[in-house]
């Protein structure tokens, strides 16, 4: 077996209660759930599902990085 690393971007679904995952280095491969953990667990299931039907069809795993790093960042305006 082998395997790859992906970073996951998680959002807040904008009219649901729900989460949307996806991954940025593999586009069209996404999923959801109702909590943060439902939607990790969906994006593995998706990403695990999309990458296997990649390498039956022959294609390459992209692996370069374009998201770097994520974090949340608070600032202070003079009101």
């Amino acid at each position: 077996m082998k395997f790859y690393s992906f970073q996951i971007v998680i959002e807040k679904e904008p009219e649901d209660e729900g989460y949307y995952a996806y991954t940025p280095n593999v586009p069209g491969c996404f999923s959801n759930g109702k909590t943060i953990e439902e939607a990790k667990r969906n994006i593995r299931e998706a990403v695990e599902q999309h990458l296997a039907s990649m390498l039956s069809h022959g294609q390459a795993v992209p692996q370069e990085g374009r998201l770097v790093h994520v974090e949340e960042l608070t600032v202070g305006v003079p009101e």
